[in-house]
């Protein structure tokens, strides 16, 4: 026999009042439960807003790897279609600097002249030395700078020393050493 029913037989309390106990601790016992299940869902919400935001993250770290490729590709592409050839009959030797490397790549007079204005670059890409347009140049500048080997801007303008006792004497820029 159960504590109530004792307290009952003993008249104590009532039925009404046995059965109101008895529904109020059913009651908080299902409260209970709803809480926690409103606890378990809201956890369950949090944890997936954390991992699509990990996912957006990550995909649109993939998506900038992958321009990125793309655009390498485009340019890889672009400098083999707009590649100047070079006659094999040309002989001088136009000196330039590429990662604290002198090379020489062998050019025409025509050419030279146009690299020396600034109407052609220089790029490398895979151990190969192409010779482009300003443009495209430039514009491989500026996302792929280890690619431009020769770029004249003209910015650099030499400074003359007053006291040069050879400022008046001109120094041929096509020497052939």
């Amino acid at each position: 026999m159960s504590l109530q029913d004792q307290l009952l037989k003993a008249g104590l309390i009532n039925k009404q009042k046995a059965k109101q106990v008895r529904t109020d601790k059913r009651r908080k016992r299902k409260q209970n439960k709803v809480d926690e299940s409103e606890l378990i869902k809201q956890q369950a919400a949090e944890k997936l807003k954390q991992t699509a935001e990990k996912d957006k993250a990550l995909n649109s770290e993939r998506d900038a790897k992958a321009q990125a490729i793309g655009r390498e590709r485009g340019f890889a592409t672009e400098i083999a279609r707009a590649g100047i050839s070079i006659d094999s009959q040309a002989d001088i030797g136009f000196n330039f600097t590429f990662n604290n490397k002198v090379l020489t790549l062998y050019v025409t007079s025509a050419l030279q002249s146009q690299l020396l204005s600034g109407k052609l670059g220089i790029v490398r890409l895979q151990e190969k030395s192409y010779l482009l347009p300003n443009k495209l140049v430039e514009r491989i500048q500026q996302f792929k700078p280890e690619w431009v080997a020769y770029l004249w801007d003209g910015s650099t303008e030499e400074v003359v020393d007053e006291d040069d006792p050879y400022a008046d004497y001109e120094i041929p820029d096509d020497l052939m050493w």
